[in-house]
C-alpha cells in the first residue's frame, strides 16, 4: 500500500429526487448547481462560489431494490484504488462497486469490516479539497464515524489508510478517536451508544448555525442540535434532507433558535437516518 496521506477529498449525494435536492441544498447551504456534460449518467456539481463542493446523482434502481436509501457518500483519495479495494477485502470489508472508471475518476464503493459505507477515488483524478478549503462556508469541514467499537474501527482504518490516533488530543479513546494522516487531522470516530451499524457522517460549514437550521426546517428537512459547544464557539446540528439523506451542519451560534423543533438531538435510526425531534 502507498504511504501517501489518504483523506476525504470528494463527496456525493445519492438521492431519489435530484431536482428537489438541488433546491434544498441551494436554499440551506447556498450551493449553486451545474449539470455535468461529461457524465454517462445524469450528474450535477454543487458549487460553493467558484469551487466544486460535491456531486449529485440519482440513486440507481438496483440499489433501491436491495434497500438502499438516499445518503451522502465520502470518497477517500488513494494512489491506487485497486490495491486499496483489495486491502479492504483482506481486512474483512465488503466491495459493493469494484474499481471502475467513472466520470469523476477511478472509484470503488465499499463498507468497512463493521458495515460503514465509504468510497475510494484515485488521487490524481480528483479535485482535492485542501485543508484551507475545509474551513470555508459551503465546504465539508469534518468527517465523523459513528460506531460502537472504536478500537476495532481504528485498527481497520490504520491498516487500510495508515491513519493514526491523534495522541495530542485530550480525549478518551473509548469514547472518541481523532485520526491523523500525514500529520493532519482528517476524521474522527464517536462511540455510538445505539447498537446500530456504524456509519459515516459529513459536516458542512455554515456561517450562522441557527439561521441554517431554520432554513433546513423551512425547506422541508429535519434538524436537531447537539448542544455541546466545540472549540472556537462552534455548534453542531444533525440534519436530514426531505429525501432522508443525513448530514450535519457546523457553525457559530449568533441568535436564539426560533425553529419549530426542540434543540435536543434525538439520535439516529438503525439506518443512520436522523430521528425527528419532537415538536414543541
Amino acid at each position: 500500500m502507498s504511504t501517501d496521506p489518504a483523506c476525504f477529498t470528494w463527496y456525493e449525494l445519492l438521492t431519489t429526487d435530484m431536482a428537489a435536492a438541488t433546491k434544498f441544498y441551494g436554499e440551506v447551504v447556498g450551493w449553486t448547481a451545474l449539470p455535468s456534460t461529461t457524465s454517462r449518467v445524469p450528474y450535477t456539481l454543487f458549487k460553493a462560489g467558484d469551487s466544486d463542493a460535491a456531486g449529485l446523482l440519482e440513486l440507481p434502481p438496483e440499489g433501491l431494490k436491495v434497500g438502499a436509501r438516499p445518503r451522502w457518500m465520502g470518497y477517500v483519495g488513494v494512489s491506487d484504488v485497486n490495491a486499496a479495494a483489495d486491502q479492504t477485502k483482506r481486512l474483512g470489508g465488503v466491495l459493493y462497486v469494484p474499481p471502475t472508471d467513472a466520470n469523476i475518476g477511478r472509484i470503488a464503493v465499499l463498507a468497512d469490516a463493521h458495515g460503514a459505507l465509504f468510497a475510494l477515488i484515485a488521487q490524481p483524478q480528483v479535485t482535492v479539497q485542501r485543508p484551507a478549503d475545509s474551513a470555508r462556508p459551503g465546504r465539508f469541514g469534518w468527517n465523523e464515524l459513528f460506531s460502537t467499537d472504536l478500537q476495532q474501527e481504528g485498527t481497520f482504518y490504520r491498516e487500510l489508510f495508515n491513519w493514526e490516533p491523534d495522541d495530542t488530543e485530550d480525549r478518551f479513546t473509548n469514547t472518541y478517536l481523532t485520526f491523523l494522516a500525514g500529520g493532519h487531522v482528517v476524521a474522527g470516530a464517536l462511540k455510538n451508544s445505539d447498537p446500530s451499524p456504524p456509519f459515516w457522517l459529513f459536516y458542512i460549514n455554515v456561517e450562522d448555525i441557527d439561521a441554517a437550521v431554520e432554513r433546513v426546517g423551512a425547506a422541508g428537512g429535519r434538524a436537531g442540535y447537539n448542544d455541546t459547544e466545540l472549540p472556537g464557539g462552534m455548534r453542531i446540528a444533525y440534519c436530514s434532507d426531505p429525501q432522508g439523506a443525513t448530514f450535519a451542519l457546523q457553525g457559530k451560534r449568533t441568535q436564539k433558535p426560533q425553529i419549530g423543533w426542540t434543540t435536543e438531538w434525538q439520535g439516529f435510526s438503525s439506518r443512520g437516518q436522523l430521528v425527528a425531534p419532537k415538536k414543541k
